[in-house]
């Protein structure tokens, strides 16, 4: 690998340009209108305008990603997470042009990266499932599956991810309209409107397991991330190990994940995504809720905890490389937290936060990792995801991690637009987070827009006049 093209924007693609630097590996940036300028056009090796502002038009265009990687030169794609990370049309077409996708095959991503064929995969290689419906190709059928399972029932898109395309449906007048709702996002974020529906599980956590395998039939496990602190179902924080579970249960979650990407012979990152019913108890439900093929926004935390590169390993593997470690010299150090950075305001339901970052201050210090893109004056647009930066914190511990956290994240300043880094130092000081008892659905039941407690660390920044140098 040569040459690498980044189909993607934001901070992934800063990060995917810095792990293939430190491998001397070229890097390809291309862009839309609205991200001209920014920090991963300026720090790409080379860049390719893809003209146009929207999804559709740029980093969902087929067509305009092979021919950059094309007059580029380049020899290998990587997709990032979302947009077209998961189609495996796109992996197919990467491959038959004569370039190397960095990612599993496009049959593995067919049959994993859409949820109903994953389910039926899991099942085969027995691992256990939430009751659910293959994708539903009418109402009558999906009034069949709510009247047999009872509500509520929740309505996902089976090509989706980050929450699009999902609905809760309590109740029975409510079934037609969030069907269509479902299908719609669906459609519009990921180029396909089918749903599937499943049994809606009113307070389960959400544990993931991070897996990694090679072309030569080598697959490990790098243990697990609590994920279970979401809103409108995207996460908001992930932590590594993930706390208050039982060893069996934990044991289980990295058994069932292993027998799942083993089964399908996966290659490359991967993530095996659970449902945890409790999970104190050594008798806690496990479920299996999909297969995400491609890199997390979450993998930080993994890193910090394993000492291990994922990205840098996505592109040794894609290589052809071994895995350089067997299972048995993995090992799982200390604790990381993740938080999430939204221009996004949460006093109004998380809603989006559009404007441009005026000044941007960061914290430092041992034991504080920032993945991110915006700067002051980066503008933050309505077409692309509001992810501003991953701030990762650690500690020997999770008490230590959270400790350290408060005084990262109140240092931490955003002007010029509304951000969740209120929402964090927020829920840095609630008990249900320091003693970890919350649920997936803990945010929308306890947070109603409380206000967020002020920055201690000197409080708003109150920048200066221009000056006027002409």
């Amino acid at each position: 690998m040569k040459k690498l093209l980044i189909a993607n924007r934001g901070e992934i693609a800063v990060r995917i340009i810095r792990a293939a630097r430190a491998l001397g590996i070229k890097t390809v940036q291309v862009y839309s209108a609205p991200d001209s300028g920014s920090l991963a056009t300026r720090i790409a090796d080379e860049r390719i305008a893809l003209g146009g502002s929207t999804a559709k038009d740029t980093y969902l265009n087929f067509d305009k990603l092979l021919n950059a990687a094309h007059i580029s030169g380049a020899d290998a794609v990587h997709p990032g997470y979302g947009f077209l990370s998961e189609n495996p049309l796109f992996a197919e077409a990467v491959t038959k042009a004569g370039l190397t996708f960095v990612g599993p095959s496009s049959e593995v991503i067919a049959l994993m990266a859409d949820k109903d064929t994953a389910r039926r995969q899991a099942t085969a290689a027995g691992v256990p499932i939430v009751p659910g419906t293959d994708a539903i190709t009418d109402m009558a059928e999906l009034r069949r599956f709510a009247e047999e399972v009872g509500y509520p029932i929740l309505l996902k898109a089976v090509a989706g991810g980050s929450g699009r395309g999902m609905r809760i449906v309590r109740e029975a007048s409510e079934l037609e309209g969030k069907f269509k709702d479902a299908e719609g996002e669906a459609l519009t974020a990921f180029g396909r409107k089918e749903v599937f529906a499943e049994k809606f599980l009113e307070s389960p956590r959400h544990v993931e397991i991070q897996i990694f395998g090679d072309s030569h039939g080598n697959i490990v496990h790098l243990f697990e991330r609590e994920c279970s602190v979401q809103r409108r179902h995207q996460k908001l924080i992930e932590e590594a190990p993930a706390p208050n579970l039982h060893p069996a249960v934990r044991a289980r979650l990295h058994k069932a994940a292993l027998a799942l990407a083993k089964a399908v012979s996966y290659v490359n990152s991967g993530t095996l995504e659970f449902l945890v019913d409790g999970g104190v108890a050594e008798n806690s439900p496990i479920f299996f809720l999909e297969m995400n093929t491609r890199i997390q926004v979450e993998h930080p935390v993994t890193e910090v905890v394993t000492g291990v590169d994922l990205v840098q390993l996505q592109l040794r593997v894609a290589s052809g490389e071994k895995l350089p470690f067997t299972q048995d010299e993995i090992t799982c150090r200390g604790h990381a937290i993740e938080y999430r950075i939204y221009a996004e305001n949460p006093a109004q339901g998380f809603t989006p936060a559009l404007g441009t970052v005026l000044y941007l201050s960061r914290a430092g210090g041992c034991g504080v990792r920032e993945d991110g893109w915006a700067e002051a004056g980066t503008k933050i647009s309505p077409f692309y995801d509001a992810l501003l930066s991953k701030v990762i914190v650690s500690g020997k511990d999770r008490a230590e991690a959270i400790a350290h956290s408060r005084a990262v994240l109140d240092e931490y300043i955003v002007e010029g637009l509304e951000s969740t880094a209120g929402f964090h130092r927020w829920i840095t000081r609630k008990e249900e987070f320091l003693t970890s008892s919350w649920d997936v659905y803990w945010i929308s039941r306890n947070y109603q827009g409380e206000t967020l407690p002020a920055l201690t660390a000197g409080g708003p920044l109150v920048l200066p006049p221009r000056v006027n140098e002409s």
